[in-house]
């Protein structure tokens, strides 16, 4: 069962982030024993698969992610490909390690209508000791068609100091 962490208190604390394999901790949050971050409920979008080096999201774009020409807005795209593809990235660190997005990188090929349920999946090129890099692509679930592709690069931290 996936729930969203509702106030600060409820997101996961530092330690229990830091005590578990990033792959271990994003299962946690898939199978409900760690809630979600809330910008999944605000946006619509959630986990619903990892492995090591790939994080699987499902998001529904709802009516209030659309811009003033009626489309969803590009940011939606960013945010759910940012999610999976940096998630992907957290699959493949080990205890005592975080990561940041650095930057990515994001190309919308067609909009995703209003209500659409998509996947978004990132899959891992490369993790070292200081980086990470991962590509993702959005894809329609009922359609199979190809929305928009992303890459990005994050930054890994070891034993970060608070």
């Amino acid at each position: 069962m996936h729930h969203y962490a509702k106030s600060v208190e409820e997101l996961a604390p530092r330690d229990a982030i830091l005590s578990k394999s990033g792959l271990a901790f994003m299962r946690d949050i898939v199978e409900g024993r760690i809630a979600g971050p809330p910008i999944g409920q605000t946006l619509g979008f959630r986990p619903i698969e990892v492995d090591e080096g790939l994080a699987i999201f499902e998001g529904t774009p709802k009516f209030c992610t659309m811009n003033p020409i009626g489309t969803v807005h590009g940011g939606w795209y960013g945010t759910i490909l940012d999610s999976c593809m940096a998630c992907a990235v957290q699959t493949a660190l080990k205890a005592g390690q975080i990561y940041t997005t650095l930057e990515y990188k994001i190309n919308i090929l067609r909009p995703i209508p209003v209500g659409m349920t998509v996947h978004a999946i990132g899959k891992v090129q490369h993790v070292g000791r200081s980086t990470g890099v991962s590509n993702g692509e959005v894809r329609g679930v009922d359609d199979g068609k190809l929305y928009a592709t992303g890459s990005t690069t994050c930054i890994i931290m070891a034993n970060p100091k608070r």
